[in-house]
């Protein structure tokens, strides 16, 4: 979870020609798969992307990650610079040890979405509870078990002869032998 302090500000609304006061406001925000479903149910496209989002789907997605109630819509309109930067920060943090390398890196095109990654959760029996994870955490969660549940490549003809006359040189060496 991340804390950011949004300070109090005074803004100017042009459609009703009122200036609006804003107070300092503390806000929790959680990057997790719960987030991710809000914001793909209003926006009705994917949130993992490489399409960049709008300033106006940026925030509602902010709006979307915080866990406090009854927050001012008006404190979304004054976040500043460096606390975006935070946040951004915080959603890029892959939030564990466990790293995969993949000597196949193919760039996937898939599409992915907040159900195929439940649905992902659901193949692996991952608990539900796990949707309030930081999503990275989560992601790298479905990839372990993604790499321990693949069967082992198999052997080419080649590399099964070598294996076998490397043994055969291996237990003639050990037995003294010749053949």
């Amino acid at each position: 979870m991340l804390q950011v302090i949004i300070p109090g500000t005074e803004l100017f609304d042009e459609a009703t020609n009122t200036f609006i006061t804003t107070k300092e406001r503390k806000l929790n925000l959680e990057h997790s798969l719960v987030s991710i479903s809000k914001w793909e149910a209003k926006w009705k496209k994917p949130f993992i992307s490489k399409n960049t989002k709008s300033l106006e789907e940026t925030i509602d997605y902010i709006r979307c990650m915080t866990v406090d109630r009854n927050v001012d819509p008006n404190v979304y309109k004054t976040i500043p610079v460096d606390v975006f930067k935070q946040i951004e920060e915080y959603i890029d943090d892959p939030m564990t040890a466990t790293w995969i390398n993949r000597k196949n890196n193919r760039s996937n095109n898939r599409i992915i979405t907040s159900e195929l990654i439940y649905c992902w959760m659901v193949s692996y029996r991952i608990p539900i509870e796990c949707q309030k994870w930081h999503l990275n955490r989560l992601l790298m969660l479905i990839q372990v078990c993604d790499e321990e549940n693949k069967e082992p490549r198999k052997m080419s003809k080649s590399e099964i002869l070598r294996r076998n006359a490397s043994l055969n040189a291996a237990r003639r060496a050990k037995l003294k032998t010749k053949g």
